[in-house]
Order: C-alpha cells, then sequence, then structure tokens
C-alpha cells in the first residue's frame, strides 16, 4: 500500500517516516535495548515506509535521509546549521508548490527536434510551466531562436537562478495552475504523472487552436500524442491544441 495517498501527502509522508524512525530508536534506547538495537530498530522501520512509496526517488530519498541524519548527529554540526537548512529548503519549495513536480532538469538537446514536429513562427509567446533553474527554458530556446520564452516558476530562488541563466526569457515567480495559457503557441510541462490529469484539464479549457501542449516524459491521460519521440532515456509527448478544439 502507498503512503503518498496519490501524492497528496508527499513530502509529509517522508517527514512522517523520519518521525517513526526516530520514535522506533528514542523507544528503543529507553528501554534498554542494547546498542545497535535501537539503530538498526530506526532503519527497519524507515526502510520499511519507504519501500510504501511508489516513485523510485521517494523511496530512495526517504531511505537515505534518516541514515545521513545519523551520520550528521555524530558530527557536531550546531543547531543554527540544522535551522538554515530547513529555511533553505522552504525557500526552495515553498509549502503551497510541495504538489509540483521537485526539480526536474530537462536535458539540454531533449527539445531539438520539437521545431520540425510543432513549427511556430518568429515572435510567438512560449511557456514553460514550472521552470525550475531553467533548463527547460534554455532547451526551449535551441528549438525556437525566434521565439518569445517566458517561464513560470513557484520558487522564488529558482527564479533568480533561471533569471541569471536565461537573460532573455521573461521569468516570473508564481502558480503554473493559475497561469492563464491562451496567449501561448506553446506549453511546455516537465511534471509527474500525477498532474497530468490536471495539465489535461487545463490545457483543454484554455489552449488556443493551433496552439500545442509539450510534456516530457509524462504523456496526458486518455490522450493520443499527435507525435512523439525518444532523446535518450526520455520521450517526448506532442499534442495539437487542434484535437480538443
Amino acid at each position: 500500500m502507498s503512503t503518498e495517498g496519490g501524492s497528496r501527502w508527499w513530502p509529509a509522508s517522508a517527514f512522517g517516516a523520519w518521525a517513526l524512525a526516530w520514535a522506533a530508536l528514542q523507544g528503543a534506547s529507553r528501554l534498554g535495548a542494547p546498542a545497535p538495537w535501537p539503530v538498526l530498530l530506526s532503519l527497519a522501520t524507515v526502510f520499511a515506509l519507504a519501500a510504501c512509496h511508489r516513485r523510485p526517488w521517494r523511496r530512495w530519498l526517504v531511505a537515505l535521509g534518516w541514515p545521513a541524519a545519523l551520520l550528521l548527529q555524530t558530527a557536531a554540526v550546531p543547531a543554527w546549521a540544522w535551522a538554515g537548512v530547513g529555511v533553505g529548503l522552504v525557500l526552495l519549495y515553498p509549502r503551497r508548490h510541495w504538489q509540483d513536480a521537485p526539480l526536474y532538469p530537462t536535458p539540454l538537446g531533449a527539445l531539438d527536434d520539437l521545431a520540425r514536429h510543432a513549427p511556430l513562427p518568429s515572435g510567438a509567446r512560449v511557456l514553460d510551466g514550472g521552470c525550475g533553474a531553467g533548463d527547460g527554458l534554455l532547451a526551449l530556446a535551441r528549438a525556437y531562436p525566434g521565439t518569445v520564452l517566458e517561464g513560470v516558476e513557484g520558487s522564488r530562488a529558482l527564479v533568480w537562478a533561471c533569471r541569471w541563466r536565461c537573460r532573455s526569457a521573461r521569468v516570473w515567480q508564481g502558480d503554473l495552475w493559475r497561469t492563464d495559457w491562451r496567449p501561448y503557441a506553446l506549453v511546455y510541462l516537465f511534471q509527474r504523472p500525477e498532474s497530468m490529469p490536471q495539465a489535461l484539464a487545463k490545457a483543454q479549457a484554455e489552449l488556443a487552436p493551433g496552439a500545442w501542449l509539450v510534456s516530457l516524459d509524462f504523456p496526458l491521460p486518455g490522450m493520443e500524442a499527435t507525435q512523439s519521440w525518444a532523446h535518450g532515456r526520455h520521450t517526448v509527448y506532442l499534442y495539437a491544441a487542434d484535437r480538443w478544439n
């Protein structure tokens, strides 16, 4: 059984697993269990809970996060350092954006064939929804050098990084699901499987005839792609808005 509840509880499920591992460690120690049994019990607890997560990267993050914390605990790490890590994580991923994808960098050449399948006129507006640190915008700039590139990102820290890397693009902090897609000739997403039903509904409601939706790795549910092709271990899915308009 998954602890994620369709990812609704992520990353709370990770913190919950680590909290239970800590409780197992403290409980075994207070009951007088000799070393190394309290540590082994806490590791068994977190590994079992990590296995309940569907996404491989989440399983690894939960499983390795607790041993890393134990190792750091043996070092003389001051409390202010832990507070700094927490503040940094909140700045990188604000609470309201925990349901969006984590930082998935787009490989630079992944979209090189895009213009051949979905040609755009010079000056067309292109949106990278959830642009992160700018890898998707850099890939789009290679594919569409004559277009107007824009990116929306929930993390202020990543917006700063993206603006620095993509000087010619307009990048702002915001919610990609509240951003109006109607002005754009193409919207690019590198999100999560759980986000794709929401992406489909928004594309059907807002993309204009002649526009395109591009998704890296994750297809729209129940919708046949206009074109799809592989780039290394990645797959590009291209959808023409004309199909649902």
